[in-house]
């Protein structure tokens, strides 16, 4: 994947579902219709902002056969209806259930979260993500390299199915404050090579985050390049030496908090990770910022508690 990834959260899909309020208002839609399941999220949202009512329609792709899978029945012939997908992609997925819809003397429009450059058809209604791999929210486990390899599997027609979603969580860690406590940064000032030391010194948090640590791909620390052996160290003698260990490169990030945000946002990004557990809340704040599909979490240690945070600009 060479296009830059264009992440879409439920909020920004809610906001543009909302701003053609008046223009799905106009269509007087019978029924809208999502294609099981990335369609789903989205026929609710046009459900919930135009009342009407919602259906489901579920897609093999194999056999290219659409089957009607409500309780609702069908609209009488001449509804018109609004087929909802999240992407109109480079398949047969929208073509085949227009043509199901069709054949049932539906009229039929469409709506799609995205249409990029491979797209077969032109959605009625659409985000332009032509340039770009749109990602969305449901699909934040395509980060990670199980998920990937399963999927390409997949495509080359192997008998193995995909894991549920659930199952491709994968974790990276903040180090200070969630492994060990941090030391107050007016210890470094007055005295470097003594706050070092007691830092070496601290043994690990009787209570950590609680996540399955052979989820944890990855401990991602502000901590600069130049203290990598002291800190794999302290890793080795604490039975954490089998975790990669990202540190900053302070010729690309300060030590600011802004600086540090994004050495570990762009680092979970690569290190395919769908949830990231920070200590600091403005750090916290400012990489949901910058990775919105991310789950992030700020521990609190002191409390033993953790918060999921998200984070957009305003103006």
């Amino acid at each position: 994947m060479n296009k830059p990834v264009l992440p879409l959260t439920y909020e920004q899909l809610d906001h543009w579902i909302e701003s053609l309020q008046p223009a799905l208002l106009a269509e007087r839609f019978t029924m809208a219709l999502g294609i099981l399941r990335g369609g789903a999220p989205l026929a609710l949202m046009v459900s919930h902002a135009v009342g009407t009512p919602v259906a489901f329609l579920r897609y093999d792709r194999g056999a290219r056969e659409v089957a009607w899978d409500s309780t609702l029945p069908v609209p009488p012939r001449g509804s018109k209806v609004l087929l909802c997908e999240d992407i109109a992609g480079r398949g047969f997925t929208l073509v085949d259930c227009i043509a199901f819809l069709q054949a049932e003397g539906l009229e039929v429009k469409t709506l799609t979260g995205a249409v990029d450059d491979l797209s077969r058809t032109q959605p009625d209604y659409a985000i332009d993500a032509r340039g770009y791999f749109a990602l969305f929210p449901w699909e934040r486990q395509a980060y990670t390299e199980r998920y990937r390899d399963d999927w390409a599997r997949v495509e080359a027609g192997a008998a193995s199915a995909m894991a549920d979603d659930h199952e491709y969580a994968a974790y990276a860690i903040d180090l200070d404050g969630i492994l060990l406590p941090d030391v107050p940064l007016a210890r470094y000032d007055e005295d470097l090579a003594a706050a070092l030391a007691e830092r070496d010194a601290l043994p690990p948090f009787e209570v950590l985050p609680g996540i399955d640590l052979r989820r944890v791909r990855a401990i991602i620390t502000g901590r600069p390049e130049m203290d990598r052996a002291r800190t794999e160290a302290w890793l080795a003698r604490h039975g954490f030496a089998h975790l990669q260990l990202v540190m900053r490169a302070p010729g690309r990030h300060d030590e600011s908090p802004a600086g540090a945000a994004a050495h570990k946002a762009g680092a979970a990004l690569r290190a395919g990770v769908t949830h990231f557990v920070e200590s600091d809340p403005v750090q916290a704040l400012l990489i949901a910022q910058q990775a919105p599909l991310l789950r992030v979490i700020w521990w609190d240690a002191l409390t033993r508690t953790g918060m999921l945070v998200g984070a957009r600009a305003w103006s």
